[in-house]
């Protein structure tokens, strides 16, 4: 990117023209500046609703308020791709510019490349021999995922072992407060018994426990109704998706399965166009009105459609135009990585000279 064109897109970061309702309820005065927060997202595809209405909009909110970290966590995403690993590494700088079209600040917080830092490897192959197998296979999540993904008896160690992966960038970090979905409880329960473990070996406090950040909200359903938003399933709606794309997923929303006739009354619980207009149409009064009139009766499916259809539209073209600009500068998500990663190095690599020494590993 040359000279000329940076300052365009910065302004073009910098415009907002559109803000939904927080779907998280923080409590901003429990964060403290002390506080250190890591986060991420694997390196596997593009991020939608279902990121914006939980992860990203936490971090929004959170911001400046305390350090934080957002890892690009493309060594996990290896953990079932490692037969494709160009699927990861095609994907991570289109997450660096998802970050940043919706409006994360690498002045704010750090963004960084996970395989980029050593530190976090050597961590967790020290924190491997704290874990054994039965609590790795006993953990609900891994369990599900295992499941979900239908590995059978071809689990790629990796992926079993991704806990202990997720408590060296934790401990690495010196995170104390970590967003998750109730889902993860699990990891962050699994990384402080590491935690506490390691302190107890080596008889000193090295290590720093964490507590889980998590929400008020619920977890957005897809667009076909099912519990979560999944790129896997096919059922998102991405940040990057065009008008076309967005308005045909709305018209493909279940209502109420009940509601036959514009006059009959319809049911608003479970019914995955309020749900979405709940999370992201920024005129809360406004739905609650639209909610009476189809309880009563009146309002047909298609107006209320289309009222989520303007909203989402008005919400994710910025977001995309950010983006494609984004896409466009190449060399600038680069030198946002490479920024990141320099922060980032100095507290790893510290943190992992700590457990060595702790170890007594550093000998002479």
């Amino acid at each position: 990117m040359n000279r000329f064109q940076l300052p365009c897109l910065r302004r073009l970061l910098s415009s907002r023209r559109h803000q939904c309702p927080p779907p998280y309820s923080i409590d901003k005065s429990s964060i403290d500046k002390n506080d250190v927060i890591l986060t991420g997202d694997r390196a596997t595809g593009r991020l939608h609703l279902g990121h914006y209405s939980g992860s990203l909009s936490q971090r929004l909110a959170l911001q400046g308020q305390c350090a934080q970290t957002i890892l690009v966590a493309d060594m996990q995403g290896l953990t079932d791709n490692g037969h494709q690993p160009g699927h990861v590494a095609t994907h991570i700088l289109g997450l660096v510019a998802d970050y940043l079209a919706v409006g994360l600040d690498p002045d704010k917080v750090t963004i960084c490349q996970q395989s980029q830092l050593p530190a976090l490897a050597e961590l967790t192959m020290f924190y491997s021999n704290l874990v054994s197998y039965t609590r790795l296979v006993r953990n609900p999540t891994v369990k599900h995922e295992i499941n979900d993904k239908q590995f059978g008896q071809q689990v790629p160690v990796g992926f079993l072992t991704y806990p202990i992966s997720q408590a060296a960038d934790i401990t690495a970090f010196g995170a104390n407060l970590v967003p998750v979905g109730d889902d993860q409880l699990p990891m962050i329960e699994q990384t402080n018994d590491i935690v506490r473990k390691f302190n107890h070996v080596v008889g000193e406090p090295v290590l720093r426990e964490c507590r889980a950040l998590t929400s008020k909200a619920s977890r957005l359903p897809g667009v076909d109704g099912k519990s979560k938003m999944s790129k896997s399933l096919g059922n998102a709606i991405y940040l990057s998706d065009d008008n076309d794309t967005i308005r045909n997923a709305v018209r493909s929303m279940y209502t109420d399965p009940q509601h036959l006739r514009v006059s009959d009354p319809g049911r608003v619980e479970g019914n995955v166009v309020f749900t979405y207009l709940d999370a992201f149409h920024p005129d809360a009064q406004h739905v609650a009105e639209l909610k009476a009139h189809y309880q009563r009766g009146g309002l047909g499916d298609m107006t209320v459609k289309n009222v989520l259809t303007d909203s989402l539209v008005s919400l994710i073209s910025p977001i995309r135009e950010r983006r494609k600009a984004l896409m466009n500068a190449p060399d600038h998500l680069l030198d946002v990585l490479k920024d990141g990663q320099q922060k980032a190095s100095i507290q790893t690599n510290q943190t992992c000279q700590n457990v060595k020494r702790s170890l007594g590993l550093l000998v002479g």
